[in-house]
């Protein structure tokens, strides 16, 4: 079996790591990717592993849920975390990166192996010759393959994911900001805007009364909480986005020496640092209207918005009901499933999938049985609870402490106690590496 080409619908993150598991190993890849013939509402750039909301892959600690993702992946080699170290930009304790020379670097490396064949094009089918096949489309799936797929897996569930606007670093009035990091004295690597109580409360006003742009061919508005419109989460009550991204903790505006009423956050874009992004404003107001309202932040009055924000569609199968713990069909045919189209949410927990299966394929072509990646990995914890079947109101899961198997040990100290379940899951997860590595 071994000799047959692996078929891979999709060249984004999930797509890409797959790809690249499997051709260093000396499989035969056939990566399908409808870019630049066609693009999603969402994407732009021609390049594979595009980047389309934030530029943040969250914390870098491994005693965070992000973190300890990342190290698990840093064990099979991923693709995606070398163009993040590469591609890197200041962002404190959050590994963010140039999104343009991230996407680059992938794409280089993929068009560069000399195992992997691209096919351009609008994928309509399912390839059907009985070689394996990853579909790694994403979740914004449309026309005839959506439909393809749909067939196979029954009725979709889908949700609303909104961006985040972008700024030029130049059109920031430094009078009105300063550079920290949250608890830190000196200079940080974001740059913080704040507000008093007069100026937030009209921004507030302005805000939950602003229009937004309209949605089409949406079923109904079910919205993720992970990446929920500001305006959205503004109407749940005037102090929410107070405590949520614009919450003041551990800040200190060097004009007053005291901590603002309320603070935006910007997060540089590029490495350059010429651009910002506005941390936790995903939107979905009109165009205008985010000049109008966003402009009202004393350091944004003469902000130059290079990227409005946008929402769009995001679609996930229902994968509790049809998927394996390996991401494999249960009906046994030879197609799996990667990416966020599976329910995964997030850039790494995407990517994390496509290594899984990836490994899932390679061992299935030397004819051994899925791997079994530990509960106690964060990995392990995201695939288990995706294809759980008691699991009922599916829902896009992120990797968060929270799924992982409790310790053996109580351990009251929470940041203690996180850092003793990370351990625990590298160290299973290098054991389930070191299996892996004898095929």
């Amino acid at each position: 079996m071994t000799a047959q080409t692996v078929h891979i619908i999709g060249a984004g993150l999930a797509g890409c790591e797959a790809a690249w598991y499997l051709a260093n190993r000396g499989v035969r890849v056939r990566l399908y990717e409808q870019k630049p013939q066609k693009k999603s509402p969402a994407h732009h750039a021609d390049t594979f592993a595009e980047l389309v909301c934030s530029n943040s892959l969250k914390a870098k600690r491994i005693n965070s849920a992000g973190g300890l993702l990342k190290a698990e992946m840093r064990l099979w080699s991923s693709l995606c975390l070398q163009a993040a170290d590469t591609c890197q930009v200041p962002a404190g304790g959050a590994l963010a990166v140039e999104r343009t020379a991230f996407s680059a670097y992938i794409t280089e490396k993929i068009l560069g192996h000399p195992a992997i064949e691209m096919v351009y094009g609008e994928q309509t089918e399912i390839p059907a010759d009985g070689a394996p096949v990853i579909v790694a489309t994403g979740p914004l799936t449309s026309g005839a393959l959506y439909d393809a797929i749909r067939q196979r897996c029954g009725d979709y569930l889908s949700f609303y994911d909104a961006a985040a606007p972008i700024v030029t670093a130049e059109s920031v009035d430094a009078a009105f900001s300063f550079a920290q990091s949250r608890y830190a004295d000196d200079e940080g690597d974001y740059v913080n805007c704040p507000l008093d109580k007069q100026q937030y409360e009209a921004f507030y006003q302005a805000l939950v009364t602003a229009q937004a742009a309209p949605l089409h061919n949406f079923d109904r508005p079910v919205v993720y909480e992970g990446c929920m419109p500001i305006e959205i989460m503004a109407r749940r009550g005037a102090d929410t986005i107070r405590f949520g991204p614009m919450k003041p903790v551990g800040l200190r505006d060097p004009r007053t020496g005291k901590r603002p009423w309320a603070v935006l956050q910007l997060r540089r874009e590029n490495e350059a640092g010429s651009l910002y992004n506005l941390v936790g404003f995903q939107t979905n107001l009109k165009f205008g209207e985010q000049k109008r309202v966003f402009s009202m932040i004393p350091a944004l009055k003469n902000a130059e918005f290079v990227r409005y924000g946008v929402m769009h569609r995001n679609t996930f199968i229902d994968s509790p009901r049809v998927l394996s713990g390996s991401l494999q069909l249960r009906d046994g045919t030879p197609v799996w499933f990667a990416g966020q189209i599976t329910g995964v949410e997030g850039y790494m927990e995407s990517a994390a999938s496509g290594i899984a299966v990836g490994v899932a394929v390679f061992r299935a072509l030397h004819g051994l049985p899925a791997p079994k990646f530990p509960r106690e990995t964060m990995l392990g914890a995201l695939l288990g609870y995706i294809s759980d079947p008691s699991v009922k109101d599916f829902q896009p899961m992120g990797a968060n402490f929270g799924i992982l198997p409790a310790l053996d040990v109580k351990i009251r100290n929470k940041q203690e106690r996180y850092m003793a379940l990370a351990q625990r899951a590298l160290k299973q997860m290098e054991h389930t590496k070191q299996s892996s590595d004898r095929v």
